[in-house]
Order: structure tokens, then C-alpha cells, then sequence
């Protein structure tokens, strides 16, 4: 993709083929992408753009319209409009801030997925913290990404969110990872009865980073018994891989915070 001169670097403040099903993989600027659809995608990506700052709408697209990947088809300065803009211009992919006036970027994200799923949603906010984070990711959001990305990472960002369904970068994961204190059990429990407790504890350790090894220590089993236990949760909770089954716990409210 050209680069444009003088435009190497945009400031976020306020003022093809594709991989296999359930392939994990990091793009350039360390996020964690996890492929969910296996769509062929050869046009242009439509793009919505949800954001109270007139100067930042004008940055995003200047940098994204007009290129061989993207299309502006609408913009939004508050949360009723980015709803309207929605319905009447069916988006691929919604870029969402937080604070939106009439509704949040948290209010919008979880009401579009729940008019539109086939909508992917990524938040775009000056707030890195877990809070945030988990917020936007129980609302439904695909990807959630700082303000103040390169214009090159966040070019990077938008089309590995398009063609693998989640996207989470790799600072912010450890950030979360570093939060997350405990699993709602009993959340597990009642979203889905058939979860054993040897599986729960399992997830448990999943969610805070650990490894097979690490999980089959802390439990006192194999490596073999907790690959068995992760083949069942995967499938239980209808995920591919280790990040979806995360990225699954976080939207189900599953996680919590000390």
C-alpha cells in the first residue's frame, strides 16, 4: 500500500487469501488475530466512521479513503447516528469511538451486534486500560486498538480485524492478562451446564496467559489430559483455538476484576 507523504503517522488524540479456520497469528505491530470466517473478501471494505471529532473523522479519511482497501461509506458524531448510519449503509466494519455523545461507543457496539452481528465492530479509544477493554469486548466488539497507532500499524490493524474476525493487540492483551484476576465460575456454569470443573479450571488458567505445561502443573494432571480438557472447552464453547476461547470468556462476562 502507497504511503502518503507527510501522513507516516496520524496523532489519535481528541482535539486475497485466507488463513485457514481457527489459525492464530500476530501481524506486524504484535496483535493477536484469530481467523473466525472464511470468507472471500475482493472488494473494497466498507467502512464507517463513528467519531465526536471532526478533525480526527477528517484524518481517518484522508488516510483510509480513495485506496485500493478501503471506502468511506458514512460518518457518525454521535451514537443514534452511528446506529442510522448502520442500517442505511450496511458497513463491513464500524470504527467505533468510546465516548460518543446521545450513546457510548459500548451502548453502540452491543446494539449493533445485536441488530447487525455480521458487522465488525473495532474500537478505536484513548483508553488502554483493562476496564475498557473488557468493557468494549462484552459488548461485542471484534478488535479493540489505541488512538495513538501509526497510520501504517493501524492500516495493519483494520485489515487483519476484516479478514480474521478478532483483533487484539499484543500490548493490550498483556495489559489484560496482567488484570484478570479470577474466572466467573458460576457464569460458566449457568451459561453452559455441560462444563465440567476440571474444564473450568482449565479456562481459568487459559484466560491468565498460562501454558499447557504450566496448567497441567498448577493441576496436578498431564500435558495430554489438559490438551484433552482444552479440545472439549474449545468445542463446548464453539471456538477453534486459545485466543477465541479468551476473546469467548471476555464477551460472555465470564472474566472479573480484583
Amino acid at each position: 500500500m502507497k504511503k502518503k507523504k507527510g501522513k507516516a503517522k496520524i496523532k489519535m488524540s481528541e482535539g486475497k487469501e485466507r488463513p485457514h479456520m481457527g489459525e492464530e497469528r500476530k501481524n506486524g505491530n504484535g496483535a493477536v488475530a484469530v481467523a473466525t470466517r472464511a470468507v472471500k473478501k475482493t472488494d473494497k471494505v466498507r467502512l464507517l466512521l463513528a467519531d465526536d471529532h471532526s478533525l480526527f473523522r477528517a484524518g481517518l479519511k484522508d488516510l483510509l479513503d480513495g485506496t485500493s482497501h478501503f471506502v468511506i461509506v458514512g460518518e457518525a458524531a454521535t451514537g443514534p447516528e452511528a446506529l442510522e448510519m448502520v442500517e442505511k449503509k450496511t458497513p463491513d466494519i464500524v470504527l467505533m469511538d468510546i465516548r460518543l455523545p446521545g450513546m457510548d461507543g459500548i451502548a453502540c457496539t452491543r446494539q449493533i451486534k445485536k441488530t447487525h452481528p455480521e458487522v465488525t465492530v473495532l474500537v478505536l479509544s484513548m483508553y488502554d486500560d483493562e476496564s475498557h477493554v473488557l468493557e468494549a469486548f462484552n459488548a461485542g466488539a471484534n478488535g479493540y486498538l489505541s488512538k495513538l497507532l501509526s497510520a501504517q500499524d493501524l492500516v495493519r490493524a483494520i485489515e487483519t480485524v476484516h479478514q480474521e474476525g478478532y483483533l487484539i493487540p499484543g500490548n493490550i492483551m498483556t495489559r489484560l492478562m496482567g488484570g484478570i484476576r479470577k474466572l466467573d465460575l458460576s457464569a460458566m456454569e449457568d451459561a453452559n451446564g455441560v462444563v465440567t470443573k476440571s474444564e473450568l479450571r482449565v479456562l481459568s488458567s487459559l484466560v491468565q496467559g498460562r501454558s499447557n505445561k504450566q496448567i497441567a502443573d498448577e493441576i496436578f494432571v498431564s500435558e495430554k489430559t489438559v490438551k484433552n480438557h482444552l479440545n472439549h472447552l474449545f468445542k463446548k464453547l464453539g471456538v477453534k483455538n486459545r485466543t477465541e476461547a479468551v476473546v469467548k470468556a471476555i464477551e460472555r462476562g465470564l472474566v472479573s476484576m480484583q
